[in-house]
């Protein structure tokens, strides 16, 4: 609910603070005094057209700024959340400015936003009737949402049964769309797919295979290379045994290991040295026995050569298509045969696919069905409650009706779109609200949906301007009652000069204006029972001491006690 609303610069209110309070709020002041500033201000305050000409004479801008309490869980709380805004112990800061120039700025739980969010969200914080442009009720998709809710549990019960098979129809038309509309592209990957998985099952490729290739590639090139210098080693260190050069590693050092044998027990440092001696010769040793079998071993195999170089091209040309390595080739033959798995199973889905979405059509035509019968039959209610509403508040003659036009195309709550109507006496064709009736009867007409409609449809707020505007007597008198009956569940906030209608009030707030030279301003003040009979007085008889006028306020206020939804405020 809002807790306060201070607005500067609006019109003829230079500064004032509406302090409001739950159940019904009731503003009155003499005739230009800015009472239709404030509901000025509560539309601007939640996403209304902002006209630079409202911005008072001499001011810069105009500002105005609201206190509400949400619930922390709600989804309002959510998105100024995601907006970046904060809340204060479940207290909600919102403020719009208008320069005079015509910019306009909002702000909503201390950070920047755009005005655009602001009324998104007044859909779930406040409903403004009045000569602001901001109606919910006058939206088709609202009245929609509003009947089902009056419609009761059964139309929740076929809308879920409908929702879920409307949503599960999408996903499904949506896949076998996919499958029929790409057949073509479908087609030609598989196609792609088809031979890169052959061209590579027939070349066989082993995991590792292409380090293996290099490595023997370069030893049989260089064979003849590698064999003489594995004999050339060999013979440097043991000798040719067909030469009669002795000169050769092996010799020497056995030279060098026999000096020092002979006198290396004499000393300790010469016996290591003898020892490293030793083991160079069996290192020596087993180098040369090494290098014969190398030798022996290499082989120029220009045939082999071939081979293996024919191999490595093979496995170069498959690098380019299906990636670097051997390992990588092996991968995406993988990959590649579980794709082409899939697409081509694709007939055998898309059968599937049409047989359910057959089958989801007939549920949904079902339940689309038992939702427009559903609908029909609380429309009927619910006109006929709209109707006798009416009757109480001086608009006798009027009817009001709900159209349901079904179509073909199924929505995301069935096939109805749903359209209040209002004929404003017998010979009238219905037309929608917004048509039908002038700014006070359309004021009366959503005073009397929302009365029917609350509890289906609740809102936190609601706020009427001219609700009473051409009505008196007894029918104002009801339209009090009323709003009075709607606060009981919903914080009721009106701009009124009937003194029958201000009687049922919970809290009754008074715009002063006061005039110094060309500076008009006005004040806001909140009355208690005192000060309510006094300005209840001057609403009837124009004078605040009529003896008359206050024992007509009295019996005002007596009788409109019990109506309240806050009898000792």
């Amino acid at each position: 609910m809002l807790e306060e609303v201070r607005i500067q610069g609006l019109g003829v209110i230079d500064d004032a603070v509406l302090e409001l309070s739950p159940g019904l709020t009731v503003v009155t002041g003499e005739t230009g005094a800015g009472k239709t500033m404030v509901v000025t201000g509560l539309g601007l305050l939640f996403g209304g057209r902002a006209d630079p000409q409202r911005v008072r004479p001499g001011a810069d801008r105009a500002l105005v700024e609201g206190r509400l309490t949400v619930p922390r869980e709600g989804r309002v709380a959510e998105r100024v959340s995601e907006a970046g805004g904060e809340l204060d112990d479940d207290v909600l800061i919102v403020a719009r400015t208008v320069s005079a120039e015509g910019r306009s700025r909002a702000t909503l739980g201390g950070r920047s936003a755009p005005v655009s969010l602001l009324a998104y969200l007044a859909d779930d914080l406040v409903a403004v009737h009045g000569q602001s442009d901001q109606q919910r009720l006058l939206r088709t998709d609202r009245q929609r949402a509003s009947l089902d809710r009056f419609a009761g549990e059964e139309l929740g019960k076929a809308l879920k049964q409908y929702t879920a098979a409307h949503r599960r129809h999408r996903e499904v038309s949506e896949e076998l769309t996919e499958l029929t509309e790409r057949a073509r592209e479908r087609a030609q990957e598989a196609d792609m797919l088809r031979f890169g998985v052959e061209e590579i099952a027939a070349a066989q490729p082993v995991s590792g295979e292409d380090a293996e290739l290099l490595a023997e590639e370069t030893r049989l090139a260089h064979a003849d290379g590698l064999r003489v210098a594995a004999t050339t080693a060999h013979e440097a260190l043991v000798g040719d045994p067909a030469s009669d050069v002795e000169v050769d590693v092996s010799a020497l050092l056995s030279a060098a290991r026999q000096a020092v044998a002979a006198v290396r027990e004499h000393d300790p440092e010469l016996a290591a040295i003898g020892e490293r001696l030793d083991e160079a010769s069996y290192i020596l040793t087993d180098a040369a026995t090494e290098l014969a079998s190398y030798a022996e071993s290499v082989d120029a195999d220009p045939a082999r050569l071939a081979h293996v170089q024919e191999r490595r091209a093979l496995l170069t040309s498959l690098s380019r298509k299906y990636g670097e390595t051997a390992d990588d080739i092996l991968a995406w033959a993988e990959d590649a045969a579980k794709r082409l798995a899939s697409l081509e199973g694709d007939d055998e889905r898309i059968e599937e696919l049409r047989a359910e979405a057959e089958e989801l059509y007939g549920r949904m035509d079902h339940w689309a069905g038992e939702l427009t019968r559903i609908r029909t039959e609380a429309a009927e209610r619910f006109g006929a409650a709209v109707t006798e509403e009416l009757t109480a508040l001086a608009m006798p003659h009027a009817r009001v009706s709900v159209r349901i036009t079904t179509g073909e195309d199924f929505g995301s709550h069935g096939r109805d779109e749903v359209e209040l109507l209002l004929a404003p006496h017998p010979s009238a064709r219905p037309l929608p609200l917004h048509k039908g009736a002038s700014g006070g009867e359309l004021s009366r007409v959503m005073l009397a949906i929302e009365v029917v409609f609350a509890g289906a449809d609740p809102v936190p707020t609601f706020v009427f301007d001219e609700v009473d505007a051409g009505v008196g007597g007894k029918a104002a008198v009801e339209i009090g009652r009323r709003l009075a009956r709607l606060a009981r569940r919903s914080q009721v906030i009106v701009v009124t000069h009937l003194p029958q209608v201000a009687a049922f009030a919970d809290a009754h707030l008074v715009v002063e204006k006061s005039t110094d030279g060309l500076v008009t301003e006005s004040g806001v003040l909140r009355l208690d029972r005192g000060g309510r009979v006094r300005e209840l007085s001057r609403m009837l008889a124009g004078l605040e001491d009529s003896e008359l006028g206050r024992a007509h306020a009295e019996e005002l206020l007596v009788n409109a006690d019990p109506e309240r939804a806050y009898p000792a405020a």
